[in-house]
């Protein structure tokens, strides 16, 4: 792809695929602000110990997971994604001041709460969206821009809080209030600027999960679940890509840059593959993401330094790159249009269950067999879900 096909592709982008990637990089900022301090800030300042860390993590993250999948069903039984994701962005922007104000730990997993709960609740509609407002020859670049503009947050966000944190001689609570206001841009923009595709709608409606309903989404949407579900146990936590890098001795204040650097490829490589996906076999790019992560399994898996270690974490962003959007484009193009909420609400809970299992089993294999043991791991799993992608292509 040249660049010039690259710049109509953005030229030619409908105006609402820039406004949810923007919304996307506007509320990441804010929560990244927050979740790049968070573990700190329950240890030193409230006092919480590494178990009531994990208790706050798993509980906001199983939350997530279960409210994803009511939520695409949702928009699709009310014909209205928009005021859904709206709800979802406004939730997670409250939810902000009730970081800075915690005395204690029960008020931060409140706010943590709320957050999840937010953040499942606008994902599977603004994917959804996204599919309705892209055309079909462009939905690889759309997922591909959003992504991109979503990954920008990620990693504006960090830097963002480490300035302010130097800046403000380690004020938590201060920096907390100030993640507050993107979070707020980010609703005013979605609630403001997005006008929604109309859609049709039965003069009665129904639920989308019914047995009926969920035999709709066919073969072909749910291969690509499987695929997915392969994809996330090969693709555990980012937090042990951290590890790693400490683990090698990379100095611990430098430690956060590990992902800012992934995030950083991530972003840049986001848009070209997802053009790419709109013009090749996509089942051959997925494959491309997959040989990449085995690639950045190994470096990580056989890493003796910081220089491995950040070459296996560039690997890492280009895998997330290649294959995020081109996973959420294969969900648009194998889901019906009335059912893409109800679609990408069951991808996004597989993925979310089986990457959490995937994380439990890497963690385990870290303890039990040290770090290499579970990087190759990771790498077995990539090699499965070629196999898998293979038997689908047949």
């Amino acid at each position: 792809m040249s660049a010039r096909d690259g710049g109509g592709a953005l030229r030619r982008m409908p105006a609402g695929i820039w406004i949810l990637g923007f919304v996307s990089l506007l509320m990441d900022i804010s929560s990244e602000m927050i979740h790049a301090l968070l573990p700190m800030f329950m240890v030193s300042v409230l006092g919480a110990g590494a178990l009531a860390v994990g208790l706050v993590e798993g509980v906001a993250e199983s939350t997530a997971l279960i409210v994803k999948i009511f939520s695409g069903a949702l928009s699709d039984y009310l014909g209205k994604r928009k005021a859904v994701a709206v709800a979802g962005y406004g939730l997670g922007a409250l939810s902000k001041p009730l970081f800075a104000l915690a005395p204690t730990l029960g008020l931060v997993l409140t706010a943590r709460f709320a957050d999840r709960i937010g953040k499942g609740m606008r994902g599977a509609p603004r994917d959804a969206l996204v599919a309705d407002l892209a055309p079909p020859d462009m939905r690889g670049a759309a997922f591909g821009l959003r992504q991109a503009l979503d990954t920008v947050g990620g990693f504006l966000g960090p830097l963002l809080a480490v300035g302010l944190m130097l800046l403000w001689a380690d004020n938590f609570r201060a920096v907390f209030w100030i993640a507050l206001f993107p979070a707020l841009a980010s609703v005013a923009l979605l609630a403001f600027g997005l006008r929604e595709p109309a859609h049709k709608q039965d003069a009665r409606r129904k639920n989308p999960i019914r047995q009926e309903n969920l035999r709709r989404l066919g073969g072909d949407y749910w291969r690509v679940a499987v695929i997915g579900a392969i994809f996330a146990f090969a693709r555990f936590s980012e937090a042990f890509l951290v590890l790693r890098a400490q683990q090698t001795g990379v100095a611990i204040a430098l430690v956060p840059l590990v992902m800012v650097a992934m995030n950083v490829v991530y972003s840049l490589t986001a848009f070209p593959f997802g053009k790419l996906a709109d013009r090749l076999h996509r089942p051959a790019l997925l494959a491309l993401g997959l040989i990449l992560l085995v690639v950045a399994d190994l470096f990580l898996a056989f890493a003796d330094g910081w220089g491995l270690v950040l070459v296996g974490v560039l690997f890492w962003g280009a895998h997330m790159g290649a294959t995020q959007g081109l996973l959420s484009a294969m969900v648009a193009d194998s889901a019906p249009a009335d059912l893409r909420g109800t679609g990408f609400g069951f991808f996004n809970l597989v993925q979310g269950v089986v990457a959490l299992l995937a994380s439990l089993l890497a963690g385990w294999l870290w303890q039990r067999f040290g770090a290499p043991a579970t990087f190759l791991a990771g790498a077995g799993f990539s090699l499965l879900a070629l196999a898998a992608l293979a038997r689908r292509a047949d």
